[in-house]
């Protein structure tokens, strides 16, 4: 038997247990170690998931302890299992796991991803915050218009009690409520429920796969944090960030979805430089010259605007896009621009509890409040840094009603940003084809 551990952020790491290591006598899982979200270390994944070779389940331990845990466990393989890296990070971790005397190893889309009884579409990234959820949204809704019955699988964030998120399903706003949803999750659900498009999502996507196909006719992979779909897809479409040009080169496992890709879109036109969008084309040209090529904008739209110009504003923005996405701006700043605000508040001396830890980390962050709320704790922090900074409005360009989840004695304007393709082919084109 050989030991083993799972390197992870309570996503890609749980997935690849579930198809790869679970009932296989070959391996012993010592433990998952984990990174990038915040209060994941200290949990076990539950002997509920983990089936009958781990009847304790499993212990989750921080990043930090991993050479540590190798001596310890006398490990042989370190599996590592998240995504949104760069090539340096992940080659750092590689010679820390060698240095202390165990194998390094990425597992691919051959052993991890699942087979599904009815066609699938997924939709990935080359990096977070590249408009990857607008651009599903999109193709959901054509989809439905074609009379087809679509059911959208999400990228894993479970954050919660991993029992009982095994599988989730929403439809309502009160499932999400129901389900304890964070602020991230509900940036991905709460779009799609309000387009009447049923969301799963979880911990076991073998049985989410399940459940989801009884009413489905499509599936729709809604991917996250530039990870590579869970399951085999026939058509692949990818999106790229024109502000980041270059980057489709130098992450993991981004660059995988961009040679991968069947279908690219370059979203953000209307706001990215030539110089830029040309590279991107080049390398599309160079890397992955097969792809069809979707042009578009992320169209962004604020219903009352006109109230922005002049005014101090405080902008929020989605808080992965801003953390490990490494954005230094989203839609807010864009619509704050566009509205011609008289300033932008810088929101780092306001900063309380985690969200303070939160722009320590991301240096790069000073113009934007992320839009933080891995759990009601930290939610009540964000809603306590607004209230301290002295401001006329709030400018949001997260994707959800902001409002809603926290209370604040500022008014908040909400930015809401849509794909807009540029001439053809388009999304519809393509699905048509497909």
């Amino acid at each position: 038997m050989k030991n083993v551990l799972i390197m992870g952020a309570a996503g890609r790491d749980f997935h690849n247990f579930n198809v790869f290591f679970r009932d296989q006598e070959e391996f012993r899982v010592a433990a998952f170690t984990a990174a990038q979200i915040p209060d994941i270390e200290g949990r076990k994944y539950p002997a509920s998931l983990a089936g009958k070779l781990y009847p304790d389940g499993i212990p989750i331990y921080s990043e930090e302890k991993l050479a540590l845990l190798i001596k310890k466990h006398e490990i042989s393989e370190v599996f590592f299992s998240y995504s949104d890296v760069n090539y340096e990070y992940i080659m750092h971790k590689a010679s820390e796991v060698l240095t202390a005397g165990a194998s390094f190893t990425l597992l691919g889309p051959q052993e991890t991803m699942v087979k599904s009884k009815l066609p699938v579409i997924s939709v990935c990234a080359v990096r977070t915050g590249c408009g990857k959820s607008q651009t599903s949204r999109k193709i959901a809704l054509l989809i439905k218009e074609k009379g087809k019955r679509v059911v959208v699988i999400r990228h894993p964030m479970p954050y919660g009690d991993l029992a009982k998120q095994k599988v989730q399903r929403f439809a309502s706003y009160e499932d999400m409520i129901k389900h304890e949803c964070t602020i991230e999750e509900m940036e991905e659900y709460e779009p799609h429920i309000k387009d009447g498009i049923v969301v799963y999502a979880g911990v076991d996507y073998g049985a989410i796969l399940k459940e989801a196909e009884k009413e489905a006719d499509i599936i729709l992979w809604d991917g996250g944090n530039n990870d590579f779909s869970f399951y085999q897809s026939n058509l692949e479409i990818v999106v790229v960030d024109p502000h980041r040009p270059g980057h489709e080169l130098l992450y993991y496992p981004g660059e995988i979805n961009f040679r991968r890709a069947h279908v690219i879109v370059i979203n953000k036109m209307d706001s990215a430089e030539k110089e830029k969008i040309n590279l991107l084309l080049e390398n599309i040209k160079k890397f992955n010259p097969e792809a069809t090529i979707i042009r578009a904008n992320s169209a962004i739209s604020v219903p009352e605007g006109e109230e922005i110009s002049g005014k101090t504003v405080l902008v929020i923005e989605d808080g992965p896009t801003l953390t490990h996405g490494e954005m230094p701006y989203g839609a807010g700043v864009i619509a704050a621009t566009r509205y011609k605000a008289s300033k932008i508040i810088d929101p780092r001396p306001f900063a309380v509890g985690s969200i303070n830890e939160t722009f320590q980390k991301y240096t790069h962050l000073d113009k934007v409040l992320p839009a933080m709320g891995y759990g009601k704790k930290q939610m009540a922090e964000l809603a306590q840094t607004i209230d301290k900074i002295e401001c006329d409005l709030v400018v949001s360009g997260t994707p959800i009603d902001l409002g809603r989840l926290i209370k604040t004695n500022k008014k908040i304007l909400r930015v809401s940003y849509e794909l807009e393709e540029i001439g053809t082919p388009d999304l519809a084109e393509v699905l048509r084809d497909f």
